[in-house]
């Protein structure tokens, strides 16, 4: 089991911080593009399911598998989106985003004063603690399946 990649958007589409780790294959297009796309998919989702649900979806969209990733989501109330992609073997992650973003987003961006919010993450310090989180989960391997 493994992690591909990481992302962190913002209410209006950008992409506040990208990381990967065992991506096997690059999209073949420039990384802003990737960025639209990947936003594009995700707002393309969320609206599906708000409308053709039969229930009240409280928590709304929190996983996309395909027959070679699993996308998971979780969504802040303030608009923040964490997308990370894994492997198929890798459980529900929506506790783990939710922790990503309480622990090390709010703790490392929101409160630094040197951190506008809004723009692209620029703090070392975030992505160093990222990169030994994401590490450290029991599902992060270097070897991809």
């Amino acid at each position: 089991m493994t992690v591909h990649n990481f992302y962190i958007f913002d209410r209006n589409g950008s992409c506040l911080h990208y990381s990967e780790w065992n991506r096997k294959k690059q999209a073949g297009i420039s990384k802003e593009e990737e960025f639209k796309l990947m936003y594009g998919m995700l707002f393309s989702i969320r609206s599906f399911i708000s409308k053709m649900s039969p229930l009240d979806m409280k928590d709304g969209f929190l996983a996309f598998q395909t027959s070679r990733y699993k996308l998971h989501y979780y969504e802040t109330p303030t608009g923040i989106k964490l997308v990370m992609n894994t492997d198929l073997g890798v459980p529900n992650c929506r506790d783990t985003l939710q922790q990503i973003y309480s622990t090390l987003y709010v703790e490392y961006i929101v409160r630094n004063p040197l951190c506008v919010l809004g723009e692209s993450l620029q703090s070392d310090l975030f992505n160093s603690k990222l990169d030994s989180f994401i590490r450290a989960l029991p599902f992060f391997s270097v070897r991809a399946a």
